[in-house]
C-alpha cells in the first residue's frame, strides 16, 4: 500500500487552513460587521456570532493568526499522515 508523505501532507493541510483564514479576512473586509455576522451565522447553522466577531484587528494580529493557523494545520496534517502510515503497514 502507498504511504503519505508526512511533510507534504502537513504542508497541504497548513496551506488550506491559511487560505480559509485569508477567506475569512476577505469576507470581513468586503461584507462589514453585519454581513460577516450573517455569513457566519448561516455557516454555523444559526449560532449567533454577533457578540464574538471583532472587526478591529490589527494587521499584526491577523498575520500572527495566519501563521498560527498554518502551524496548527501542518501539525494536524502531519499527524494524520503519520498515523495513516503507521496503521497502513503490512
Amino acid at each position: 500500500m502507498k504511504t503519505l508523505n508526512i511533510k507534504k501532507f502537513g504542508f497541504a493541510i497548513g496551506v488550506t487552513g491559511a487560505l480559509l483564514y485569508l477567506g475569512c479576512i476577505l469576507i470581513m473586509l468586503i461584507a462589514g460587521h453585519d454581513g460577516t455576522v450573517a455569513f457566519f451565522n448561516s455557516v454555523l447553522h444559526g449560532l449567533d456570532t454577533s457578540t464574538i466577531i471583532i472587526m478591529k484587528i490589527s494587521w499584526w494580529k491577523a498575520l500572527i493568526g495566519l501563521v498560527e493557523t498554518f502551524i496548527i494545520g501542518w501539525l494536524t496534517g502531519a499527524s494524520i499522515a503519520f498515523f495513516y502510515n503507521l496503521t497502513n503497514k503490512k
